[in-house]
């Protein structure tokens, strides 16, 4: 059974830094593009970063240059290193592993920038 299992989230100052990380379990990730997805409260749900299986990453306009993606493939493993963090940041951050043709995604974890 595939299980994704966010870590990391919490209340942070604007302007500091937090890394989350997510844990996949149940089967072969490495070909598959990892990523991170937030869903704000009242929004959609919107791409964070991603990440392939070759390492080549995109991010979201709003945080590039903030936060960076990376990837642990022996570990089964995927970061999220954000920094000078925003009250806008604030969201649930969803882990995602996938590919054309499957998708899963970890339940989320909270982070709140208070303005």
């Amino acid at each position: 059974q595939v299980q994704l299992v966010e870590s990391g989230g919490g209340l942070v100052q604007a302007g500091g830094s937090r890394r989350l990380a997510c844990t996949a379990s149940g089967s072969d990730f490495s070909i598959m593009t990892m990523g991170w997805y937030r869903q704000a409260q009242g929004k959609q749900r919107e791409m964070v970063a991603t990440i392939t299986s070759r390492g080549v990453t995109d991010y979201a306009e709003p945080v590039k240059g903030r936060f960076t993606i990376s990837r642990d493939n022996g570990k089964n493993m995927v970061y999220l290193q954000m920094s000078s963090l925003k009250p806008e940041d604030t969201a649930v951050y969803l882990c995602y592993i996938g590919s054309s043709r499957i998708s899963y995604w970890g339940q989320g974890i909270e982070v709140i920038v208070p303005s």
